[in-house]
């Protein structure tokens, strides 16, 4: 069974709680009172049965059957449909959880349709069974208590949110290699949450000018309006967050780019240092190459062999070698190779 919670108010006070939508609808009129259905994920036999009886539109019955719709608020006649989009921080997975709850109110009647994970509008039936008059100003006054409860809940979202944030700083200049891609969730997350909230305020505007067969009363104008200054604070928070990741993006790309630069700049002194290794040591065997030459000519055990027996021979070879080595070393020292 999807039914959540389901009774009967007069003038404020629950008097009765149907067993079956059947019963609702009974007592409903029999005490000609406002009821209040609290369903969880109905089938589309449940959605049919309170469509049936309080004329919904068939356009908002789609929304519901479908799904994943804004936060909006559309009116249809004398009925007036809405959907928000509750959230709530998840500690033991640093997560915002989006859910979807629908709302159906009409002169009598009150129909909300949870599709989320969230807890239940249980808190918000409880703040205003505890408050009778605030209830018994009507289906309004019930949407009330329900904004009331999912603006309430954006602040520990808030909160998460912030302290999430708070660590990226923290990370951003440290070598953690999950900082963009951390970044990167909680922007959808900070994305996701401005578009749960944004509409809010025009919900609340709408709900406050009244329409109808809504006469808003002075208590409730006043409460809408401590919702509206709420939301207003919850969507510049928001607003605060995406600025300050995308700052954060653009300063991790900015330090990305600086380590890359730094690390080509030492790889390119590492091969300059080693060009000049190899200048010097290719230098030293030319040097030393040239002697060994004339050395290695002279060394040459032929009989028949030119200068072998001229006495000018060897200082001449000497000479040689000394002049070969020191005209290269010259050269090289002059164009910076030693």
């Amino acid at each position: 069974m999807t039914i959540v919670d389901n009774a009967v108010y007069v003038n404020g006070y629950r008097t009765d709680d149907p067993q079956n939508l059947d019963q609702t609808y009974e007592m409903m009129r029999t005490h000609a009172g406002l009821a209040w259905i609290d369903l969880d994920h109905p089938d589309e036999a449940e959605i049919q049965s309170i469509t049936a009886e309080f004329g919904l539109h068939d356009l908002a019955v789609r929304d519901t059957l479908h799904g994943h719709q804004r936060a909006k608020l559309e009116h249809y006649g004398d009925i007036i449909f809405t959907v928000l989009r509750p959230a709530r921080y998840r500690d033991e997975t640093e997560k915002v959880e989006f859910g979807e709850l629908h709302v159906f109110i009409g002169p009598d009647f009150v129909v909300t349709i949870e599709q989320t994970q969230s807890p239940h509008l249980d808190q918000a039936r409880k703040k205003l069974e505890a408050a009778p008059k605030i209830l018994a100003l009507g289906p309004l006054a019930v949407l009330y208590g329900i904004l009331n409860e999912v603006v309430d809940g954006y602040t520990p979202v808030v909160s998460g949110l912030e302290n999430d944030i708070d660590e990226i700083e923290d990370d951003l200049f440290g070598a953690s290699a999950d900082v963009a891609r951390r970044i990167y969730e909680l922007s959808r997350e900070v994305i996701e949450f401005q578009r749960a909230t944004h509409p809010l305020g025009t919900i609340v505007e709408t709900l406050q000018q009244g329409s109808g067969k809504y006469v808003v009363d002075t208590e409730l104008q006043d409460r809408l309006h401590n919702i509206h200054n709420r939301i207003i604070r919850v969507v510049e928070r928001g607003d605060a967050f995406r600025l300050l990741l995308q700052n954060a993006l653009s300063v991790h790309a900015t330090l990305v780019a600086q380590r890359q630069n730094e690390e080509m700049r030492r790889l390119s002194e590492s091969s300059l240092a080693q060009n000049e290794d190899v200048k010097k040591i290719s230098s030293w065997a030319a040097i030393l190459f040239a002697p060994t030459v004339v050395g290695t000519v002279y060394g040459m055990n032929f009989h028949s062999m030119p200068e072998l027996g001229w006495l000018l021979g060897y200082p001449l070879a000497v000479g040689l070698m000394v002049t070969l080595s020191v005209g290269l070393y010259v050269t090289f020292k002059r164009r910076g190779w030693l």
